[in-house]
């Protein structure tokens, strides 16, 4: 990974502190302490992941249940060796915002709700891998919505993962009581 000076950083572990100070490695995230690139989302992913946001901000602000969070806002899976992930958008319920409210660094806490949205340069195992990780770090809920299969995944803890076709809806369950977005207003053309 290069420095703004142009020269390599060492080969070794780096920390969550560390990737901080370091904002020209964006869009990137810490795995295991390992600095990872993310390209740039195509067009399509962004469409889909502003549908999503804007829907689930509209929830949020009416019931004032929480903080919202947008792409790469990142948030610390695990410690030693440091993991920071930032998902396509992300939901804090009021009652886990910290009491010293949302700091400048990454949140400290899992989000209540992960979404990822697949792009094309992601495979489909890696992105399973990456919502059971949220939910082994915590996550309450993730959805992995799939615009190429139209299709969404959704993770809970302790139980199977359920996929959703086109026609059926997510659902905020216990996370966000009576929200519900049906996929096709997602995947609308």
């Amino acid at each position: 990974m290069p420095t703004p000076n142009g020269t390599a950083v060492a080969e070794r572990l780096i920390t969550a502190g560390e990737l901080l100070e370091h904002p020209e490695w964006d869009p990137c995230e810490l795995v295991r302490g390992e600095v990872v690139r993310m390209s740039p989302s195509n067009a399509r992913h962004g469409q889909i992941a502003i549908r999503v946001t804007r829907r689930l901000l509209a929830y949020v602000d009416a019931h004032d249940a929480g903080e919202l969070f947008a792409a790469e806002t990142g948030f610390l899976l695990e410690r030693d060796p440091d993991t920071v992930r930032g998902p396509d958008v992300m939901f804090l319920s009021k009652q886990r915002v910290p009491a010293t409210g949302i700091s400048s660094g990454f949140l400290p806490v899992p989000p209540d709700l992960a979404v990822e949205v697949v792009s094309p340069s992601d495979t489909f195992s890696d992105v399973m891998k990456k919502a059971q990780s949220y939910i082994a770090a915590g996550v309450r809920l993730v959805w992995v919505v799939d615009p190429e299969t139209k299709q969404a995944h959704v993770f809970r803890p302790g139980k199977a993962m359920v996929t959703l076709a086109a026609q059926e809806a997510l659902s905020g369950e216990d996370v966000l009581p009576g929200f519900a977005l049906p996929l096709t207003e997602i995947f609308r053309q």
